[in-house]
């Protein structure tokens, strides 16, 4: 097959390519998946959560996050318990929950990137040993060199050629990867926020309803 030809031709220093391109795949889909099955509509989750909070459905309001995937829907789970609680800090909470959750989408997610850096080194690598081996055949005056010093070069084209294909991939992955970390984080501010206004609004209401009260 061409492939296991590209590896013979191409070295040991193929093997390291074929591994890291594995791992990237891997991590790549990995993260897709896990993004896809925690991606929600946080708007929708907002409306849902204030109408059973606005009848005091604290209860049903945890049992929503709790059911509902995604590091938004565990941040708001955490604000409604901390304001159930009586906790005057909500921010805090939030805070705490943010911290657990940012480590989750962020893992792996450098592995990626450190791949897309290091295959275009290791491929120069295996450019550096190609040229060396050819050199070594031109220096010993080995029959048949030029056959031998071809393969040499042909080593070191295939393992450069094979790293950037390697490469290019992995840093557009990595990029998309951050992009969508930073839509979810933007999301998860977004509904923090969302959440802390309305705790605010509905103890002024508290408030202004008890002073109308003693009144």
């Amino acid at each position: 097959m061409l492939y296991t030809q590209l590896i013979d031709d191409g070295g040991p220093i193929m093997w390291v390519i074929l591994a890291g391109s594995l791992i990237a795949v891997f991590v790549f889909l990995k993260k897709v998946f896990q993004f896809h099955r925690e991606e929600i509509n946080v708007r929708e989750l907002l409306r849902g959560l204030f109408n059973v909070l606005k009848r005091d459905g604290f209860v049903e309001a945890i049992t929503l996050c709790d059911n509902t995937p995604g590091p938004a829907a565990r941040l708001l789970g955490a604000a409604i318990l901390a304001y159930e609680r009586g906790d005057e800090d909500i921010r805090q909470a939030i805070d705490d929950a943010a911290l657990e959750e940012m480590p989750k989408l962020e893992r792996h997610i450098n592995l990626l990137g450190t791949i897309g850096f290091v295959m275009p080194l290791i491929g120069f690598l295996g450019t550096v040993l190609g040229m060396m081996r050819a050199f070594q055949v031109a220096a010993n005056a080995e029959a048949l060199s030029a056959e031998r010093i071809s393969e040499a070069v042909n080593m070191a084209l295939i393992t450069t050629a094979s790293a950037l294909v390697v490469a290019i991939p992995c840093y557009i992955a990595y990029n998309y990867l951050v992009a969508r970390v930073n839509s979810i984080t933007l999301d998860m501010e977004k509904a923090s926020l969302e959440i802390m206004n309305f705790f605010e609004r509905r103890e002024a209401e508290k408030t202004g309803a008890l002073q109308h009260d003693k009144k």
